[in-house]
């Protein structure tokens, strides 16, 4: 998987452009600007894009060459992003630490996806948002009809609503649906594909 990502942000290129998700800049433009933390962050679009609005950013990925593009974008649009060459288990935050999290286009099988959900909870405040999009189980409908549209081609790797909300159970959910949209993001992500998008708030009993 690695090698995938390597090989996919090893250019000069931004796979899937410079400009933030639509449904996360939707969604963090409502809330009061705090920690906000970003895993599998790629190249650094929904990083600089909350940095920019006076967020305390922290991110990560696996990938050496989307640190650097991140990096690159950050000093050209004048913010300063934290972001480390990692995974979720080498992290080190104190629990009830970020007022946001934001999910976008993270995709992991099942049983890591769940397990890396379980391991994010604990870093959220009470009253934390978490933000997430990514593609539905019903996205690979749209992938055989245009391969353009990217993404994952298997179906553990995709969401639905039972998923994230056994994830999440226990969280208010502002959002949680499935919706069916124009991907234009970068090269990597251009067609029609349904995604699930969620806007949660963690509970005090969390």
């Amino acid at each position: 998987m690695k090698a995938f990502w390597d090989e996919r942000y090893n250019s000069e290129v931004y796979a899937y452009g410079k400009t933030p998700n639509l449904y996360f800049k939707e969604k963090v433009d409502q809330l009061k600007p705090g920690r906000i933390l970003l895993p599998a962050e790629g190249e650094g679009r929904n990083a600089v894009y909350a940095a920019s609005q006076g967020w305390d950013v922290f991110a990560y990925d696996f990938s050496e060459y989307a640190y650097k593009k991140a990096m690159a974008l950050a000093k050209e649009k004048q913010v300063e992003i934290n972001f480390q060459i990692a995974s979720l288990n080498d992290l080190d935050f104190s629990e009830k630490y970020f007022d946001a999290i934001g999910l976008i286009f993270v995709h992991f099988p099942d049983q890591i996806r769940s397990s890396n959900h379980k391991k994010l909870v604990p870093l959220l405040k009470e009253g934390g948002s978490i933000i997430l999009e990514a593609f539905s189980t019903k996205h690979l409908h749209y992938q055989k009809l245009n391969p353009q549209v990217g993404g994952p081609k298997m179906p553990f790797q995709l969401y639905d609503k039972l998923k994230l909300a056994e994830d999440f159970n226990g969280f208010h959910f502002h959002q949680l649906e499935e919706k069916e949209l124009l991907l234009n993001e970068g090269i990597y992500h251009q067609g029609k594909t349904q995604v699930m998008r969620m806007h949660a708030e963690k509970n005090l009993m969390n």
